[in-house]
């Protein structure tokens, strides 16, 4: 077989040696190198109030306030726990759910997030698990907070008055015996501080629930936040009911962690599925005498899971049949005793990475509640400020904010940028340019032409830039950009390999330009309508957030492939073009060989001639200057 191969590439040698003379007098593009808002909010006697204004601001100086999110209405047993951790001077912010917690981190409105993630009573919170895969933030620190219930109640109203508690069912449950013994309803609700406030302003209150019948199951700050008297503290069952919980940042404290400082490691993990992997990762830790003191398995997301088996295809598997694949995938976290950077623990995440398919860690920071690094100096800081009462918010300025459509526009309006283009004027706003006259083009399609010498006027008012131009054209089109007009926008490639136009946006782009890094693996067949969006169903793209100041505008345009169904694949650029580099340079050559005469006609066509012509097909639709820049 291998000397009949050998034969058969003597035939092809002269067509690569023409393909080889073509580009000869082309200049090649150098070789890749391979890098606010702030929310300040005002103290009010009504804590539903947000007074805010915004500056740019992103590292905090002596007199700065702290903003940190939190889950729930103010006065949450999350707000406590963070005020616990952080001091009573930080603003915190109450979000409506976990995920805009994330949200407003990852955003630069908040500095901080507080979440909790495991309760010694009620076990892990998976869903903040599979946000922390989610969104690029990092652990920074750590608290086991101690739960307290309290029974709260209007002033006048006593215990004997009391026929119904309303609080969190979690809440309820733990105090189910204090309740039986005074013959006391529970009535469940949507949150322990939220109850509070329904009797505090005698709204929304379950059927049957008045104030002067009903009391609350929350916390003391929420008591003294909505104006309620304390009638009975430490009403819970256990008195061992502890929730752990992370604080959240952009920028992790690993560097700051010493020898002296005891540390902590949180990793997630997934393995191969064969006999002995759980067995081999963790003695990848086991044989340095490192420690852990959490592990738990739980399924893959939907978005890890699409990173697997993208790379799983990728490396050549047959995971197009699905009778092959097991049902249900799963990922570990893992937590060690011993810091990122200490020299044991990074020969085991070595090691490690030597047999997982995919891992991750989510932090590195100090056990017990001991804070470093810029967390320690801002809370510090906060110790300086004039004396005042707790800040609780409830908004923040982006909540004002409405779903609008984005005005996209698109350089480069060739046959790619074309077939954007008919996807995204479906829901929003498109406008292109190019070298050549594409009027007539942009017209049928229903998006406006804007000359190339007419650069200032097309950036104006846009959200999204999408550059969809070949490798060879990209970087001299990114410097004939003018710099003050992408300030506040978000710019797109969407090149078939990303690493070396990432590097040339953040090496040419001004720090307050967002980037994102995409691959849609998937175009205009030959054989599909050319006006047909259809084929974007189950197509891989993949992307990275690079740089992201507004969350908010880089969701709503990655949706436009979420809502067409695309395999969503969130990798780094230097990740995607290593996996995808080679099969993509091998795929073009093989097609433009091929169609250099290479396949003679027949009149019989077997499953297998009808794929290479295809194949030829495919590739020699797309422009020369793509496969040259690969």
């Amino acid at each position: 077989m291998i000397s009949l191969l050998n034969r058969k590439w003597i035939y092809l040698l002269p067509a690569m040696v023409g393909l080889v003379r073509s580009c000869e007098g082309r200049r090649f593009p150098p070789r890749p190198l391979i890098t606010t808002l702030e929310v300040r909010g005002g103290s009010t006697k009504n804590p539903s109030t947000t007074t805010a204004t915004m500056v740019g601001m992103e590292n905090h100086g002596s007199n700065e306030v702290l903003r940190v999110a939190f889950q729930g209405e103010p006065g949450a047993y999350s707000e406590k726990a963070t005020r616990e951790l952080l001091g009573g001077k930080v603003v915190a912010i109450g979000r409506p759910n976990f995920e805009a917690c994330f949200r407003a981190v990852a955003s630069r409105e908040c500095d901080y997030a507080c979440l909790p993630v495991e309760n010694s009573l009620g076990g892990s919170i998976h869903e903040n698990y599979d946000l922390m895969l989610r969104y690029d933030l990092t652990i920074v620190a750590e608290h086991e907070f101690r739960v307290k219930h309290c029974l709260l109640a209007k002033d006048g109203v006593k215990r004997e008055d009391i026929k119904y508690a309303i609080s969190h069912p979690q809440a309820l449950a733990q105090c189910d015996n204090f309740l039986r013994g005074l013959g006391i309803t529970p009535v469940p609700t949507y949150d322990t501080a939220g109850s509070a406030k329904m009797i505090a302003t005698d709204s929304s209150m379950p059927p049957g629930c008045t104030p002067e019948n009903t009391a609350a199951i929350a916390s003391d700050l929420a008591g003294r936040l909505y104006g309620l008297k304390c009638v009975d503290k430490g009403i819970e069952d256990d008195d061992t009911n502890f929730t752990r919980f992370l604080l959240l940042a952009r920028a992790g404290v690993s560097s700051f962690l010493t020898k002296k400082i005891p540390s902590k490691t949180s990793i997630v993990f997934t393995l191969p599925d064969t006999a002995g992997a759980l067995y081999k990762a963790l003695a990848c830790f086991s044989l340095r005498d490192i420690d852990f003191s959490k592990i738990e398995s739980r399924p893959t997301s939907a978005s890890l899971l699409n990173f697997l088996k993208f790379r799983s295809q990728q490396k050549g598997r047959k995971t197009r049949n699905k009778a092959d694949m097991p049902r249900f995938r799963y990922c570990f976290y893992l937590d060690f005793l011993e810091g990122e950077l200490n020299e044991n623990s990074q020969n085991a995440m070595a090691h490690l990475r030597e047999q997982a398919e995919f891992v991750r860690i989510l932090g590195s920071y100090p056990q017990k509640s001991r804070l470093v690094g810029p967390v320690a100096t801002e809370v510090e800081n906060l110790k300086t400020m004039e004396a005042v009462g707790p800040v609780s918010l409830d908004s923040l300025p982006s909540d004002l904010e409405e779903e609008k459509s984005l005005q996209i526009g698109i350089i480069g309006f060739g046959t790619f940028g074309q077939y954007l283009a008919r996807r995204f004027s479906k829901q929003h706003k498109v406008r292109c340019t190019d070298q050549l006259d594409k009027s007539t083009d942009a017209r049928k399609i229903g998006v406006d032409y804007f000359a190339n010498y007419d650069m200032a006027r097309f950036l104006k008012d846009i959200d999204v830039l999408v550059i969809a131009v070949p490798m060879v054209e990209f970087e001299n089109v990114v410097l004939s950009l003018p710099g003050e007009s992408l300030r506040g926008k978000l710019v797109v490639e969407v090149c078939p390999l990303s690493s070396y136009p990432k590097s040339i946006l953040l090496r040419h782009l001004d720090q307050d330009v967002d980037i994102v890094s995409s691959h849609p693996m998937f175009g205009p067949g030959v054989h599909d309508d050319p006006y047909s969006t259809a084929t974007w169903d189950g197509r891989p793209f993949v992307y990275e957030k690079v740089r992201v100041a507004d969350l908010r505008r880089c969701e709503a345009f990655l949706d436009i492939f979420g809502q067409a169904r695309c395999q969503m694949v969130e990798m780094t650029a230097e990740q995607h073009d290593k996996s995808t580099a080679d099969a993509e340079f091998v795929t073009h050559l093989t097609g433009r060989l091929l169609d250099h005469q290479l396949l003679p006609p027949t009149p019989v066509t077997s499953k297998e001639y009808a794929a290479l012509c295809d194949l030829a097909d495919m590739t020699s639709s797309d422009s020369f200057d793509l496969f040259y820049g690969m």
